[in-house]
């Protein structure tokens, strides 16, 4: 038997018409935390996926929950970063249905820690249009959208169009020319801001572990591949107390991260 959402939430008002039904399966409670709207593109590059999993990483350990739909690209990096626990998968289908097959074991895994929400019944198959009502949903939930990779032809421009009619804030990746042209797009008309501190953002809605900070500037620094001396000289505790955790690796008298 499919469990329903009983008690109204507040922030779906924003959506053109309320959810007649809403269908879950789940911790409720992530319902009451701040939460944040993530999607993009289902075929990104390595740097959209890479700093996707930066910021829900640093959204959930600041309390925050991730919202996204549950597809390939974007949507799965979003809720691997923030952890099964920390995060909202909204499925174009009904909840029993696992889709796409290929996050089968993500969705599972969201399903027994965090929460499956879903507008259709038991065995209703994904559509063309359950998709648009589905990101409808997602950009609701979320007190902001963050759109981390798109084109100006991708399915990701409903969710934009939806962000806007409602009222939403949009944050974006800044992204180098001839890439992400739909997000390039919305920093140049002013419809969207650009996330250019990953910690300044997520202060906005959460407090920040300022020893977790630390830490990451220095691995952002071991990113760059200092030699063994340089990083020494930079950062004598952190080299040592790092190598000791495994979080780096010299090799040819230069430093790695694993």
């Amino acid at each position: 038997m499919l469990n329903r959402v009983e008690h109204k939430l507040n922030e779906l008002d924003s959506m053109k018409n309320y959810p007649p039904e809403l269908y879950y399966d789940g911790n409720l409670e992530l319902l009451n935390r701040v939460k944040v709207s993530i999607v993009g593109s289902r075929k990104t590059s390595k740097y959209s996926r890479e700093q996707t999993h930066k910021l829900s990483s640093k959204l959930a350990k600041a309390g925050i929950c991730v919202v996204s739909g549950g597809a390939m690209g974007v949507d799965a990096v979003s809720h691997l970063g923030a952890g099964a626990s920390n995060t909202i998968a909204v499925l174009p289908c009904g909840i029993n249905i696992k889709y796409p097959a290929v996050n089968k074991n993500l969705l599972t895994d969201i399903q027994n820690q965090g929460l499956l929400l879903s507008q259709f019944k038991e065995n209703d198959k994904a559509r063309p249009w359950s998709f648009v009502v589905r990101n409808e949903l997602v950009v609701a939930l979320g007190e902001v959208l963050v759109v981390a990779e798109a084109e100006l032809d991708s399915g990701s421009m409903r969710s934009i169009e939806f962000a806007l009619k409602m009222g939403k804030e949009i944050f974006v990746f800044p992204h180098r020319l001839g890439e992400s042209g739909a997000t390039n797009e919305l920093l140049k008309e002013g419809k969207a801001k650009a996330i250019y501190d990953i910690n300044e953002f997520v202060s906005r809605f959460g407090t920040i572990d300022v020893e977790e900070v630390k830490k990451d500037s220095f691995l952002d620094y071991c990113n760059t591949s200092p030699t063994y001396e340089e990083a020494l000289k930079k950062y004598p505790e952190k080299v040592f107390e790092a190598e000791l955790n495994g979080d780096i690796e010299i090799r040819n008298a230069k430093v790695f991260i694993l």
